[in-house]
C-alpha cells in the first residue's frame, strides 16, 4: 500500500499546531496534524491556559461572592465544591477540543492520533494503537510544545510534591501549599488556592515575583498578594525539600525564613522543550539547549522542516505560538510575510490583582538608550474602578521623548489583560503617546486608565 502525501504534516497540535493547520487548509494545502494526546489542543487548551483560567474564574467568583455585602447583597457565605469546580473545568476543555476538531473538518485538516517521528527529510512515521504507519510531506512543523521542568532537589510525585500538570487535577483544597517560583505559573496558582481556603507561600529565587515584568508592577502585586495574605519570599532559594508525616518541608536561604512547611509543595520554575525522539539530529537540524534553532521566518537548517512555539527559543505564550505557525505556513505558500517583531507580543498573568503588558519596560527602554518619558495612572481616580470596587493598582505608560511613540504600556488591576489590547494595536501601529491621549475612550470604563496615563506621560492627567 502506498504512503499517503501531505503537502504539510504538523507534529503537536497546541494552539500553534492546530492553527498552522487550520491556516494551511484555508490556503488550499492537503494538511495533516499529528497528536500523541487522545483530544487535540496540546498544553494550552488540556493542561495550561484554559483549565487554569477555568479554575481562576471560579475563585473569581468566589471572592466576589464574599464580598457581596458590600453591594448590599446579603447571601449565605459560599463554600466551594472543589470537584464540581474540577468537573466544569473539565467540560471548558472538553468543548474546546471538540472545537478544534470542527475547525479541523471544516478545513479539511486529517488529524492523526500518535507519536510522530521524522525519518526521512520528506517522510514522518506515526505510531499509533494499530501499529506504525509512514507519511510523505512536502513540507514539515515541529510544534510538540513543552512540559514542566523538573529540579533535583524537588521531583515531583503527584502526590505531595506536584507540577503544573497535577495540581489541576486536585480534587482536594489542601489546607497549606507551598508554591515554588512566582512566574506566571505559581503566581495564577497561588492566586486560586488562597481563594480556595489554602495558606499559600510563594517563594521567589530571584530578587522580585514576575521578574520579567516592570519593577513598579511586580512591587505593586507582592504589596496586592501579601495583603491577600500570602506568604511571599523573595531572593529566596530553596536548598532541599523534605517528606514529612504532614506534607513537605522546604529547606531555604535567603530572606528571613530558613524553613517552610506545607501540605503540598507545587514545583513552577519553568518548562522544556519536548525535542527529544523526533529524528531532528539525524537531519543535521540544530538544536541549543534543548531548543531547535530556526531563522526569523520560522525554518530549520533544512529549509522545507519549520519549528515553533516552545521548542524554540521564544516566549512561551500560546499567541505567541499561533502567530509564528500562521508566519510559517503563509511562509511555505509563497505569501509575502514578516518576521515577527518579539518586543510587541503581550504578557499576561491572572492572577488577582491581574498583570498585563506590551513592549519595553521602563528599565530596558533606558537601557536601549531612549530618552524616557513615564506617565502613570492609578484605578482608584477611576470612577468605574470605584464602581466595581476593584481600585488596586495602576496603567504605566512608557514613550520615547524625540518622536513620541509609545514604547511600553504595563497594567496592573481589574481586567488588564482584556485592557492590553489597546495597547498592542499602538505598538503595532507604532503610534505616538498623543494619539494615545487623543483617543476618545468611553466614560465610564477602565480602559480610560489608559488614556489618562498617556495624559500622565506629557504632563499631566486630567482626573489627578
Amino acid at each position: 500500500m502506498a504512503r499517503e502525501e501531505f503537502d504539510l504534516i504538523i507534529l503537536g497540535s497546541g494552539p500553534g499546531g492546530y492553527v498552522a493547520g487550520v491556516r494551511a487548509g484555508q490556503l488550499g494545502m492537503k494538511v495533516a496534524v499529528v497528536e500523541r494526546d487522545p483530544k487535540f489542543g496540546g498544553t494550552c487548551l488540556l493542561r495550561g491556559c484554559i483549565p487554569t483560567k477555568a479554575l481562576l474564574h471560579t475563585a473569581s467568583v468566589l471572592d466576589e461572592i464574599r464580598e457581596a455585602d458590600s453591594l448590599g447583597i446579603n447571601v449565605a457565605a459560599p463554600v466551594l465544591d472543589i470537584v464540581k469546580a474540577q468537573e466544569r473545568k473539565q467540560k471548558v476543555v472538553d468543548s474546546n477540543s471538540k472545537g478544534v476538531e470542527f475547525l479541523f473538518k471544516k478545513n479539511k485538516v486529517t488529524g492523526i492520533h500518535g507519536t510522530g517521528r521524522i525519518t526521512g527529510p520528506h517522510e514522518v512515521e506515526v505510531e499509533g494503537a494499530e501499529g506504525k504507519t509512514t507519511y510523505g510531506a512536502k513540507f514539515i512543523l515541529v510544534a510538540t510544545g513543552s512540559v514542566p521542568r523538573d529540579v533535583p532537589i524537588a521531583p515531583t510525585d503527584g502526590e505531595r510534591v506536584l507540577n503544573s500538570d497535577h495540581v489541576l487535577e486536585l480534587q482536594r483544597v489542601p489546607a497549606s501549599i507551598a508554591v515554588l517560583g512566582a512566574g506566571a505559573v505559581g503566581t495564577e496558582f497561588a492566586s486560586i488556592y488562597t481563594s480556595f481556603g489554602s495558606k499559600v507561600t510563594l517563594i521567589e529565587m530571584l530578587p522580585r515575583i514576575l521578574p520579567i515584568e516592570d519593577e513598579e508592577i511586580s512591587a505593586e502585586l507582592q504589596k496586592a498578594l501579601r495583603k491577600r495574605k500570602i506568604d511571599v519570599l523573595t531572593g529566596t532559594k530553596c536548598l532541599s525539600v523534605e517528606r514529612t508525616e504532614t506534607g513537605v518541608r522546604l529547606n531555604l536561604e535567603g530572606g528571613k525564613t530558613s524553613t517552610v512547611e506545607a501540605e503540598l509543595l507545587l514545583v513552577a520554575i519553568g518548562r522544556r522543550p519536548v525535542t527529544e525522539n523526533l529524528g531532528l539530529e539525524a537531519l543535521g537540524i540544530g538544536l541549543d539547549r534543548g531548543y531547535v534553532k530556526v531563522d526569523p521566518l520560522m525554518r530549520t537548517s533544512v529549509p522545507h522542516i519549520y519549528a515553533i512555539g516552545d521548542v524554540i527559543n521564544t516566549p512561551w505564550l500560546a499567541h505567541v505560538a499561533t502567530a509564528e505557525g500562521i508566519l510559517a505556513v503563509e511562509h511555505m505558500a509563497g505569501l509575502p510575510v514578516r518576521p515577527i517583531n518579539y518586543d510587541r507580543v503581550p504578557s499576561c498573568t491572572y492572577c488577582d490583582p491581574e498583570v498585563a503588558s506590551v513592549g519595553l519596560t521602563e528599565a530596558k527602554a533606558r537601557e536601549r538608550g531612549y530618552d524616557v518619558a513615564v506617565g502613570k495612572f492609578p484605578f482608584t481616580a477611576l470612577g468605574k474602578a470605584k464602581v466595581i470596587g476593584k481600585t488596586t493598582g495602576f496603567v504605566k505608560v512608557v514613550r520615547e521623548t524625540k518622536y513620541d511613540e509609545v514604547l511600553g504600556v504595563h497594567i496592573i488591576g481589574a481586567h488588564a489583560t482584556d485592557l492590553i489590547a489597546e495597547a498592542c494595536v499602538a505598538l503595532q501601529m507604532e503610534g505616538t503617546d498623543e494619539e494615545l491621549m487623543r483617543t476618545m475612550h468611553a466614560h465610564p470604563t477602565m480602559s480610560e486608565a489608559v488614556m489618562e496615563a498617556a495624559h500622565a506621560a506629557h504632563g499631566g492627567a486630567i482626573h489627578m
